[in-house]
């Protein structure tokens, strides 16, 4: 593969669906490594299902959780994965064994978990009806509370920026505050107003990838873009300008996920209601393109891939995948780089590919001293393609971008002849040397796992019998509003209520 040529001469934004990957499990969240070659998905089963995205299998799958997972998060060097689910846990894995190293218990449910790019110590957890915390994984029960704006709101949505300096939190009365990562201090704030009097509220806070932009997901269904460093030189109680506002002006969609493609130049989003996903120009704010899904799914999550014009989308069990489309052309070249559309038969001219035409007279030949040049095959030149704005060396040292795979062999004489398990003269000689020692005193060795403790975090006025949203979605009615969904009656109850209603009375 051509490395070189993976910025497109076209438009760079996916464009129809290629790829379709399914899973025993049923998918509620994806999210990719940081060079875009595993792609991890969070199943309702509790699995962590890993697939080597350019091969499109299953890498390794992870038993995580016992409950659905709802948030997944990759280290910079792609070697740890944080996970929650709907049961108030947060776990830490190691990708390459698949061994879990930390386990958290909370308790009040957690919509969000997030590495720090810079600090693979530090975690950002949002959590529900609660301020969210900074988690100190290197530090035993350690964590510190994001501060909450005067009016104490605990709507809070939290997110670290590009390079994990600085926290962004938003309430759900459009109050934006911007923190220092180290100690917590307000840099930044401003509000997020449209004229009137109702309040906006922050559903999500999205950066991009290269860039200082980021953008906020509201719920006045208005997905607005800024320039960080703008915000951070308005200061306290500034009144920053938006650099876009991108919506659906015909259908009023209302926005599941918000995110920046690879390159930081188009804007995704993806809808609440249906299998649909909007793409915009960020630099003009017009909609370029609109990708359906099937007709009655509705969208659980997607994510844009690092580096190529490549969405990930789930949507009923399934995980879809959109990129361009690749259209093969095979043509044949005259020497010219001329296209040529059939077979024809080329004369070669006397001395076209001499270095010098020996043949010119009052001519003398250009003899060009070609010197040895010491070509460097020993520097590892990085890849401009698979970098962000800032890259650091000591993190790509350490990167894991691929997961092994072994054959799963359950009898070794099913091995072939020849191969690796097979007896040969040699082996059987040196196995006649060997002492064989009985059972009980050659036991065979096992690697015990080490066991984890479940480490309960106590939180001050946390929300205790609160349920995750998963567990009790709700649903947007036609005026835009939130409505709880009802609870699901007991099946018993059901069948009675229908046999009532099939019973006709006689008399009246």
């Amino acid at each position: 593969m051509n490395l070189g040529l993976l910025d497109s001469f076209g438009q760079s934004y996916p464009e129809d669906l290629e790829h379709r990957l399914e899973c025993t499990s049923l998918p509620l969240t994806c999210t990719f490594n940081k060079r875009g070659t595993l792609f991890a998905v969070g199943c309702n089963d509790g699995r962590i299902v890993i697939w080597d995205f350019l091969t499109k299998g299953v890498a390794k799958t992870i038993t995580a959780h016992t409950r659905p997972v709802c948030s997944i998060s990759w280290s910079r060097d792609g070697q740890l994965i944080i996970t929650a689910s709907i049961d108030n846990s947060v776990c830490v894995f190691d990708v390459l064994t698949g061994d879990m190293l930390q386990s958290y218990r909370f308790p009040s449910p957690i919509l969000k978990v997030q590495f720090n790019s810079r600090n693979r110590n530090r975690a950002l957890l949002t959590l529900l009806k609660h301020a969210a915390i900074v988690l100190k994984l290197d530090e035993e029960k350690s964590f510190d509370a994001v501060p909450l704006s005067s009016d104490n709101d605990l709507n809070i949505v939290a997110s670290f920026d590009r390079k994990g300096q600085h926290i962004y939190t938003g309430n759900s009365k459009g109050k934006v505050m911007v923190f220092k990562t180290d100690n917590l201090s307000l840099v930044a704030s401003f509000k997020v107003s449209t004229g009137s009097t109702s309040a906006i509220a922050i559903r999500s806070i999205e950066f991009s990838r290269r860039g200082t932009c980021f953008l906020l997901n509201c719920s006045d269904r208005i997905i607005r873009v800024y320039e960080a460093g703008e915000i951070m030189a308005c200061g306290k109680d500034g009144e920053p300008e938006p650099i876009q506002k991108l919506q659906d002006l015909v259908n009023k969609t209302m926005w599941k996920k918000c995110c920046f493609s690879g390159d930081g130049e188009f804007i995704a989003a993806g809808s609440a209601r249906q299998h649909a996903l909007y793409i915009w120009e960020k630099s003009v704010g017009n909609l370029v393109k609109i990708l359906q899904g099937m007709k009655g799914d509705v969208m659980l999550d997607f994510v844009w891939h690092p580096v190529r014009p490549v969405l990930c989308s789930i949507a009923n069990g399934i995980v879809s995948i959109w990129s361009q489309n690749q259209v093969e052309k095979w043509s044949a070249y005259a020497p010219d780089f001329k296209e040529l559309e059939e077979n024809v038969e080329y004369e070669e001219r006397e001395s076209e590919f001499d270095l010098s035409d020996e043949d010119k007279e009052g001519v003398k030949p250009k003899i060009e001293n070609y010197e040895d040049e010491n070509v460097d095959v020993v520097t590892e030149e990085p890849i401009e393609q698979f970098l962000s704005s800032d890259e650091e060396p000591q993190y790509e040292a350490a990167a894991l971008h691929f997961l092994p795979i072994c054959p799963d062999v359950d009898d070794p004489e099913d091995w072939p002849e020849g191969g690796e398990h097979s007896s040969t003269k040699e082996n059987q000689a040196l196995g006649e040397k060997r002492q064989i020692l009985p059972e009980k005193e050659n036991p065979p060795s096992k690697k015990k796992k080490k066991e984890i403790k479940n480490t309960d975090i106590d939180l001050p006025n946390a929300p205790i019998d609160e349920l995750h949203p998963m567990l009790c979605p709700k649903k947007p009615n036609e005026s835009g509003r939130v409505v709880q969904r009802k609870p699901a009656k007991p099946e018993k109850a059901r069948k009675k209520e229908r046999k009532d209603k099939s019973i006709i009375p006689l008399f009246s």
